[in-house]
Formats: structure tokens, C-alpha cells, sequence
């Protein structure tokens, strides 16, 4: 996989893709949480299971491919591809906690656009709020590339999971290091199949994190929102 970026486009994608974007990342734990507490993730080596399941079939199986779609729908000019691909996205998310993180951040980033110089296409223009479909839309409109644009939205999953197994198992510094390089290999193909899936094929079910996710509603002593 080649990727080929200027150097304002970079310097674009690492402001798009930093720890630092105000969105609210490092509020949700995706399920993770819950898994903790319960002894589903409990080490280096399970927390390197859980994550690369939830990269390969969550993020990949969703997120990365309607990524690429609605970037396609903005090259093109398609508002409806766009909204469909959008709203797909969030009917997909399989728990209400995951449905809120989705659009809470959505939200907090189209806030933090409106301040910035350059505005969303007219082809998002009444998106319904949504990380995603407000992620795509900036790159595309900071001239960040498709493929790089899947990147940095694979990052921002990662780094924000590895971040709360940091807090939560805990691991240390190294040990979430270590795990950030392993996914890192992993990414790669994740992207290839992405590419290849039909749209019949999106959106594939986690049932461990749809459960994750809804009971850490009620779990009774919680770092992150719900």
C-alpha cells in the first residue's frame, strides 16, 4: 500500500488524527470497559485479541469501507450517497453507547469546524452527526487522500483503545507500545479487505462488543461514559 501525501496534506492528517482534537475520543471505551471488569481482557495478550478482532471486523468490517464510501460520494457530488452511506453507518452501531459515542463525537467535531477556516462541502451539508461521516468530510476537504484517510480514522480507533487499556488492565507505557506496533502490522490488510467487500457485506456483527457496550450502562463504577 503506497501512499502519497503533500506536506500540507500531512500536516492535515496529523492534526485530524492527533490525541489532541477536542472531539471526546478518550471518553468512550467501546466495551472495553466492561470486558475489564469481567476478565474478558485481562492481559497484554487477550487486550492484543480483543483489539484485533474489534480492527478486523469492526473497523474494518464497517467503519473503514463506508469510509471509502462516502469519500467516493464527496469526489462525485452525491449528497444522497453521501447522507445514505451516513446514516448506514449509524443504524449499524449495535448498542446505544456506541450509537452515542458515534454522534456525541460527530457533533464535537463540526463544532470545531465551524471555528476553522475551511467549511464541509454542500455534499455533507445537514449530515446527521456522526464521528465518521464528519471525519471523511474534513479530509476530503483538507485534501487528505482516501487511503490516508482510512488510516488516520484506523489510528484514531486504535490509539484511543490502547489508551483506555492503558488505564483499565492497566498496562504499562512499554506494554501499550508494544501493542500499538502490533496493530500497526496488522492494519495494512485490514485496509486490503475493506477494499474488497460489496455492499451486501458491510457491517458485519460483534456480538461480544454489542453486549460489552450495553452492560457497561449499568456497571456499577465506570471511568468512561456510557
Amino acid at each position: 500500500m503506497t501512499i502519497t501525501l503533500t506536506d500540507s496534506a500531512l500536516l492535515r492528517l496529523l492534526q485530524l488524527g492527533s490525541a489532541a482534537l477536542p472531539v471526546g475520543g478518550y471518553s468512550f471505551s467501546q466495551g472495553l470497559e466492561y470486558a475489564v471488569e469481567i476478565g474478558w481482557v485481562s492481559s497484554l495478550d487477550s487486550c492484543d485479541d480483543w483489539l484485533s478482532l474489534g480492527l478486523r471486523d469492526g473497523v474494518g468490517g464497517l467503519d473503514l469501507p463506508v469510509a471509502s464510501r462516502l469519500y467516493r460520494a464527496l469526489e462525485d457530488g452525491d449528497q444522497d450517497a453521501f447522507q445514505y452511506w451516513n446514516d448506514f453507518a449509524l443504524a449499524a452501531r449495535e448498542s446505544r453507547e456506541l450509537l452515542m459515542a458515534d454522534e456525541a463525537m460527530g457533533q464535537a467535531l463540526l463544532r470545531l469546524l465551524r471555528q476553522l477556516p475551511q467549511p464541509l462541502p454542500d455534499t455533507a451539508s445537514g449530515m446527521q452527526a456522526s464521528f465518521l461521516g464528519a471525519f471523511v468530510a474534513t479530509a476530503w476537504q483538507w485534501q487528505i487522500s482516501e487511503s490516508a484517510c482510512q488510516i488516520g480514522l484506523a489510528w484514531c480507533w486504535l490509539e484511543a483503545q490502547i489508551a483506555a487499556a492503558t488505564k483499565l488492565i492497566p498496562l504499562g507505557q512499554t506494554q501499550a507500545q508494544q501493542l500499538l506496533s502490533r496493530m500497526q502490522t496488522a492494519l495494512p490488510p485490514v485496509i486490503a479487505h475493506a477494499a474488497s467487500l460489496d455492499d451486501d457485506a458491510l457491517g458485519a456483527t460483534l456480538p461480544g462488543l454489542a453486549m460489552a457496550s450495553a452492560l457497561h450502562e449499568t456497571q456499577y463504577c465506570r471511568l468512561f461514559r456510557s
